[in-house]
Order: C-alpha cells, then sequence, then structure tokens
C-alpha cells in the first residue's frame, strides 16, 4: 500500500491564538515550532513518505531539507481544506492511503506513527485516534485518501464518524494518549506539563516558567510586549 504522511502546519506566527491568555505572541510562535520539531523527531526514520501542505516559507524550507514533500498552499482557509486539497492531489497520483497527523502532539513517539501506519486496512476505511476528551481528531488515516471529507475543529470526532458512516467506510478507532495530548488550550498545557518528557517543547515551557504562570491563572499570565 502506498501511504503518505501529511502534516498540515500553519504559519509559527499565527498558531495557538487561544493560548493568547498564557503566552506571548513570540511565546506562541516558538512553542508552534518545538511542538514541529517534536513530531518531525518521532518521524525520523519512519518507512514512509512525509509531506507537509503549508504556505509558510519557514516551514517549507525546513521540510525540504529534511527530504519531506513540500505541498505549497498560497492561502490557508482552514485545516480541512488544506488537508483535503492535499489528499485529492495525492490521490490522484495514485496514492493508497493518507495519514493525516497535526503538528502539536509532542508527546508523540516513532513506536506510535508505526502502529497506525501498520494497521491492516482494506479500501474503503478510515483509522482515527481521538484527543484525550473525545472531542477530537488527532490522528486520521484514510484509504483511499480522498474517502470522506475532512471535519477538524470542534467537535471533530462524532463528525469524522458522520462522514464516514455517509461513506460507508469501516472505522477502527485507536487509542493512544500520546497523539491524544495536543496542546490547543491552558489545560492542555498543565496536562502536558503533568508528564515526564525529553521535548523540545517541554524546554522551552520550562525556560519560560509556565509552571509558575499556571499556578498564579491564565487570567493574571503573561501580557503582550
Amino acid at each position: 500500500m502506498k501511504l503518505v504522511i501529511l502534516i498540515p502546519v500553519k504559519d509559527p506566527a499565527r498558531a495557538k491564538h487561544r493560548l493568547a491568555p498564557l503566552l506571548t505572541s513570540v511565546e506562541r510562535e516558538r512553542m508552534a515550532w518545538a511542538m514541529f520539531q517534536d513530531v518531525a523527531r518521532a518521524l525520523h526514520g519512519i518507512a514512509a513518505q512525509i509531506a507537509t501542505v503549508t504556505n509558510s516559507a519557514r516551514v517549507a524550507g525546513w521540510a525540504a531539507g529534511m527530504g519531506w514533500r513540500v505541498m505549497h498552499e498560497a492561502k490557508q482557509v482552514s485545516e480541512s481544506s488544506s488537508v483535503d486539497a492535499a489528499s485529492r492531489q495525492l490521490a490522484g497520483e495514485g496514492i493508497d492511503a493518507v495519514l493525516r497527523l497535526p503538528g502539536d502532539l509532542p508527546l508523540i513517539q516513532s513506536g506510535d506513527v508505526q502502529e497506525l501506519i501498520g494497521c491492516a486496512l482494506p479500501p474503503g476505511s478510515a483509522l482515527m485516534v481521538p484527543s484525550w476528551d473525545l472531542g477530537g481528531t488527532n490522528a486520521l488515516l484514510r484509504t483511499p485518501p480522498d474517502l470522506f471529507p475532512s471535519r477538524f475543529g470542534p467537535d471533530s470526532l462524532v463528525l469524522h464518524m458522520g462522514e464516514a458512516l455517509n461513506a460507508r467506510a469501516h472505522v477502527k478507532i485507536i487509542q493512544n494518549p500520546r497523539i491524544a495530548l495536543d496542546l490547543d488550550e491552558p489545560g492542555d498545557i498543565a496536562r502536558f506539563m503533568e508528564q515526564e518528557s525529553e521535548t523540545e517543547t517541554r524546554h522551552l515551557l520550562t525556560e519560560i516558567h509556565i509552571q509558575e504562570r499556571l499556578a498564579r491563572g491564565v487570567d493574571q499570565g503573561t501580557q503582550e510586549p
């Protein structure tokens, strides 16, 4: 099976606005980049083609240097539209399956990725890994890649299940605590910091004394410079 791992990446300078009560714009950009590096680390040595869809010159240049395929987009409308446009293109090129992974899973490990791409899924199938609260879809593998539309955002797991039902797709759900934790809200950061990890994200958050900010409460968090 010809499979591509697809990483949609927003310009780090525009990422993670929901963390504004806790982090400055510069810190949010640094954290977005650190999480992307942690995901890239987990993909090192994986026997699959890796592609990123992005409108960030910085991300594109770095990914090209790593040997990833870069799928440029002039304008980013939404993650769903980015992933679906890239998936349609890949399907048209004869790719059998696409695994979408977001760039903000700092705890993900190579073994987690191997587990997902190693699942034997027949055509007309989808594999989903929920977020920790069962609201989001933190990993989505579809075969074929354009089996049904993406619905990333609030309640995406339920919405993706509905789309899969409409497409008469077989769905496999895998629970994975490392993939389940993406960092979108201050509470996600608190949950992340409860776990020991040797990640770029943790090093950065420790450097900026995030635990002290969390203890004060997000309403007393840092101010924009």
